[in-house]
Order: structure tokens, then C-alpha cells, then sequence
């Protein structure tokens, strides 16, 4: 059994970011600047929008932080990103989900710029991603694609099962893991909560991939003996011997899982941190002009 270990990768991703970065300020050039919109006071998001700026300063990028409280209008945030589509100095910017439940998460992605949807969750990015077009792709279904290449991990002919249908994690890495490129060239199946049989079908996969949100819901008796497992799962679950009274568990059983496995990603330091790490790549590539022109 191999680990992959997304620590390292992102590590590595950010580097050589840096050194790219470097060199376009080197030349002259435009700092790439990324912004995010936290609304609420959400204890995950907070952590993940502090990684995202931290990321940001270890590479060299400007960041700008807009915050709102839990109680700022639908209408509110709806003029934050006419701003910030507006404003010719940010290249790229997020909106920090979930949001409260009054604001319509869906109307609040659509009004983002596609060329500035950095997260890759605008339905124009999502469709020309399976279409095989220049887009954002989703900075979490990229990470695993980068883990997968990085590992030389084989994924042609491969049977890929995907567990959940979420548009931001489950869905895209349907459509990435079939196209005719590597990372991909699988034959896919994608599951979720409603499907039949499902341990029937997780254990034909010489690909899973758990995206389902629910803690440690694979177990052993679902996984074939060499699978690779990538768990994208992360969920806070309350356990006192910790400082912080929670633990950080995934989607995959890890310790019965992973012998069973050829390769694994642990969590957390697996998937998570490459998700932060490919927010940059598509911030970069978005001060470049490279998916829009």
C-alpha cells in the first residue's frame, strides 16, 4: 500500500508556483491577486479561507479578504461580486460556500464572471469542462488528478466508481476521469445516496472515489483487494480527547481500508490540501489569461 500524501504534493504545487510567480514579478508583470467572500461566521470556513491566504502570501499572490456577517442580505452579496467582477486588479475570486441558508447559493455562483470563477463552479466552466473545452475545473476533482499524476497512478481502461453526485466534487470528476486524457480514459460509474446495490458496485472499482459526505461509510467489505481509494470526505466529528473536542474524519473506514488498497489518501493530509493548491494554479492561470484569453 502506497500513501499519497497531499502534504507534500501541495507543498510541491506551491513552489513551483512561487517560482513563477517570481519570475513574472521579476519581468515586470502583474502580481496575481485572488479574493474571497466569507459570509457567516462557519468555524470550517474560516479555517479553509485562512489556508487560502496563507497559501497566498507562501507564493507570492495578493489577497484580499471581504467579509460579511451571518445576517448580510442575498442582495448584499450580490453587489460584493458585482465589485469584484468589476475590479480589473482581481484576477480570480471565491465565494466561500455554504452560505447562510437565505442566500441562494445557485444565484450567487451564476453572478460570478466565469473568467474570474477560480473555484470552477460557474455552470459555463462546468460545461465546457465536459465538453473538453479551456475551463476552471473545480479546484478540488484537479487536486486528485494531480495527486493521480504525480504517483503515476494508471487510470486507462480502469474501472472508476464515484461516490456522490455533488456538482462541485462528485459530478466534474465523473466527466474529468472519462475524457480521453491522463489523468482519465476510465470507464466511470457514478453512485450517490438513492443507488441500488452500491457495495455490489464500489467493490468492481479499480478506481473509488468516495465524495459522499458521510464519515468513514466505506468500509472493507466495499473495496477490492488493489483499488486505489481516494477519500475527498472531510467531516468534523465530535471526540473529547481532543484539545479541540472533534476529530476530522473521511469518507473511507482508513485503518480497514487501507490494506486493502494499492494506493490511499489519509485525511487529513490527502486531498484537502491540494484542493487549496489548485485554487492557486486556476489563479494563476487566470492573471495569465490562459483558459479566456
Amino acid at each position: 500500500m502506497t500513501l499519497i500524501d497531499g502534504k507534500l504534493i501541495s507543498k510541491q504545487v506551491k513552489e513551483e508556483l512561487k517560482i513563477e510567480v517570481d519570475k513574472i514579478i521579476a519581468e515586470g508583470g502583474k502580481i496575481p491577486h485572488l479574493a474571497a467572500v466569507l459570509v457567516g461566521d462557519n468555524g470550517a470556513s474560516e479555517t479553509y479561507v485562512a489556508s487560502k491566504i496563507r497559501s497566498c502570501e507562501q507564493i507570492g499572490f495578493k489577497s484580499t479578504l471581504v467579509r460579511r456577517d451571518a445576517n448580510a442580505t442575498e442582495e448584499e452579496v450580490l453587489e460584493i461580486i458585482d465589485e469584484l467582477n468589476k475590479d480589473e486588479d482581481i484576477d480570480g475570486f471565491i465565494v466561500q460556500l455554504p452560505l447562510p441558508d437565505h442566500i441562494n447559493v445557485d444565484k450567487v455562483i451564476e453572478a460570478i464572471d466565469p473568467k474570474k470563477d477560480v473555484d470552477g463552479f460557474h455552470p459555463i466552466n462546468i460545461g465546457r469542462m465536459a465538453k473538453g473545452l479551456p475551463a476552471y475545473v473545480s479546484a478540488t476533482p484537479y487536486g486528485v488528478l494531480e495527486l493521480m499524476k504525480r504517483y503515476d497512478i494508471e487510470t486507462s481502461g480502469k474501472h472508476c466508481v464515484v461516490v456522490g453526485r455533488s456538482q462541485i466534487v462528485g459530478l466534474p470528476m465523473s466527466i474529468l476521469m472519462q475524457r480521453n486524457a491522463y489523468p482519465g480514459n476510465c470507464t466511470v460509474t457514478l453512485t450517490h445516496s438513492r443507488t441500488k446495490n452500491l457495495k455490489e458496485i464500489t467493490l468492481q472499482a479499480d478506481i473509488l472515489v468516495a465524495a459522499l459526505g458521510k464519515p468513514e461509510f466505506i468500509t472493507e467489505d466495499m473495496v477490492k483487494e488493489g483499488a486505489v481509494v481516494i477519500d475527498i470526505g472531510l467531516t468534523r466529528v465530535k471526540d473529547d480527547s481532543k484539545k479541540s473536542g472533534f476529530a476530522l474524519k473521511g469518507d473511507v473506514k482508513f485503518d480497514e481500508v487501507s490494506p486493502k488498497a494499492s494506493f490511499i489518501t489519509p485525511v487529513p493530509g490527502g486531498v484537502g490540501l491540494m484542493t487549496v493548491a489548485s485554487l492557486m494554479h486556476n489563479t494563476l492561470l487566470a492573471s495569465k489569461g490562459e483558459i479566456y484569453g
